[in-house]
């Protein structure tokens, strides 16, 4: 393997003027693509849309199998390699150690995969599932349906926190830890740039210095920017929403745009001060604000419900897991159903990856393989289970013991009527009789959607600026400003011309090619691992602390 490091990367990396410690092509380029597709979007946002729209929609029906497979193959992957030979491999030298305790990485974890999602959908998509009107005229739940579970009841209830789980769960994680484990193996284990073009180094060899790895890396940096850029959009409009719950603000353009502002600038100022402060403590707080959130949603509702309702849902889920990852559906109405939720959330965490899975690379290194699969793959996932149990069975109680009737509590209106970023205050208003408790949990949530982003912005930011230095873990700071506001004022633009719906469909449709280079990377670490002699225990006496043999790193 070559011993390139992240900081001798043959020269490609400017070491003065204007680009000093950035890959000069990488970042005109980068800023180039950024500005053409904003530009092309937002000059005509329909016929941008209708384009978008098409490529996704072509690979929603057309290439579901393929999806469905590739996401399944990681799965199976992940779970070979956390339980082989190879575990004890430590991400990084032998005698490297983690830099972060377990609650800061499970912090940031936690903050970068799927932070702002859970408080956007976590009611909202488990109420569509257990909803039966079929509002958008596709069933809401055909796994449901096809059990007989059509009407709206308990057993429905554990049927669409079964799609919902499988939606947020080990499946979806199984993407992030498959990039994250490439990136941390090839970047800190054999010293290569902390791109993602080093995880094809056992595919293309020293190509990866190359055009090839360029692409590649802009791939990811495309995916980047404008995943970040939707969900900042989708963020902002829930908390314009929280903003007209609590003072009554015009939740409109005008207010996304200051939010998007402050968010922005907040954000920049925590890539600034790097992971180790401003992302790790941020991150940290998230994680104390959520529990004072999920502790009303748990202890002002149901809780012995709620408590039996979440052990009863996650054995569902693990009896249904399975089987669930290989069903295709073929129905014009399920296979309908399946291509708006189910190959969308694949192409979803697939476009996030490269950013989610750099990230968590970044701050993995002197964890073992199997301890970073292991805490990666089942520690968010769980929380989330619990987040999104509580959450959405808060809501589908109410309405199952609904005064007028099963459904009729209001909250599953307001997700019939697709007012998804209302369904979150909605539920808080009908928890407690005390007006000022649920002000101040709205008021919470409203900061946390503003926290939970800032984590995902401030760590896009330092993906973005790590890949265009060709794997500096501590890139320049002024660039770190430049993407940091950008990726603001892309979403700014985009908000104001119309276009976010139109480029997170472009980024989802950007999930293929992303797809195809995973597997490829994916099917390189399994092939670099079983040629590593350090994988093999020895049996003299020089052994790292963890048994992995150190007879070729120290006399290779």
């Amino acid at each position: 393997m070559s011993d390139q490091s992240p900081r001798n990367n043959n020269g490609l990396v400017a070491e003065s003027g204007p680009w000093k410690g950035l890959h000069p092509g990488m970042g005109l380029a980068a800023k180039g693509m950024v500005a053409a597709f904003v530009v092309f979007t937002a000059l005509n946002v329909e016929f941008a849309n209708e384009i978008y729209s098409a490529v996704r929609g072509w690979i929603e029906s057309a290439l579901n199998w393929y999806y469905i497979s590739a996401v399944t193959v990681m799965l199976f992957v992940c779970f070979y390699l956390m339980f082989s030979k190879h575990g004890h491999i430590r991400l990084g030298d032998d005698d490297s150690r983690p830099e972060f305790s377990n609650f800061s990485w499970f912090a940031m974890l936690f903050s970068a995969g799927v932070g702002i999602g859970l408080l956007f959908f976590g009611i909202a998509e488990p109420m569509f599932y257990f909803d039966n009107t079929q509002p958008w005229g596709y069933p809401n739940n055909p796994f449901a349906d096809q059990a007989g579970a059509t009407a709206m009841d308990a057993q429905r209830a554990v049927m669409a926190m079964r799609v919902t789980y499988f939606h947020w769960g080990f499946h979806g994680w199984a993407v992030y830890v498959m990039i994250g484990l490439c990136l941390a193996y090839f970047g800190f284990r054999k010293k290569l740039p902390l791109t993602l073009r080093s995880a094809l180094y056992p595919v293309i060899g020293d190509r990866i210095y190359g055009p090839a790895g360029h692409a590649v890396d802009l791939l990811a940096v495309f995916g980047t920017v404008f995943g970040v850029a939707t969900s900042l959009g989708l963020g902002v409009s829930q908390m314009a929403t929280g903003l007209n719950y609590l003072f009554g603000i015009d939740p409109g353009v005008l207010t996304q745009v200051i939010l998007i502002v402050i968010i922005s600038i907040v954000a920049t100022l925590s890539a600034v001060s790097g992971v180790g402060n401003g992302i790790r403590i941020i991150s940290e707080w998230n994680i104390y604000l959520s529990i004072v959130l999920l502790a009303f949603f748990l202890f002002g509702g149901p809780f012995k419900w709620l408590m039996g309702f979440f052990v009863t849902t996650v054995g569902d889920y693990l009896w249904n897991v399975i089987p669930m990852g290989f069903q295709t559906f073929n129905g014009t109405g399920d296979a309908a159903w399946q291509g708006g939720w189910t190959i969308f959330y694949w192409g979803w965490w697939i476009s996030w990856a490269p950013f989610v899975g750099m990230f968590i690379a970044r701050i993995s290194r002197g964890r073992t393989i199997r301890e970073f699969m292991l805490g990666v793959m089942f520690v968010p996932t769980t929380i989330a289970f619990f987040w999104l149990c509580v959450f959405g069975g808060n809501a589908m109680f109410l309405e199952l013991t609904a005064d007028t009737g099963v459904g009729t509590a209001g909250v599953a209106q307001l997700v019939r009527d697709w007012n998804l970023p209302a369904a979150l205050y909605g539920t808080i208003e009908r928890m407690t009789d005390l007006v000022w408790l649920n002000w101040a949990m709205a008021a919470l949530a409203t900061i946390l959607l503003a926290t939970w982003f800032i984590t995902s912005s401030d760590s896009g930011t330092l993906v973005i600026t790590t890949m265009l230095s060709m794997g500096d873990d501590n890139p320049p700071q002024r660039f770190r400003i430049v993407w940091g506001l950008g990726e603001g004022f892309v979403a700014a633009v985009l908000l104001l011309a119309g276009g976010l719906t139109a480029l997170q469909t472009a980024s989802i449709a950007a999930a293929l090619p992303v797809s195809v280079i995973m597997l490829l990377m994916t099917w390189g670490i399994v092939k670099s691992l079983n040629e590593d002699s350090s994988a093999v225990p020895d049996s003299g006496e020089l052994k790292a602390p963890d048994g992995t043999s150190l007879s070729r790193e120290l006399h290779a």
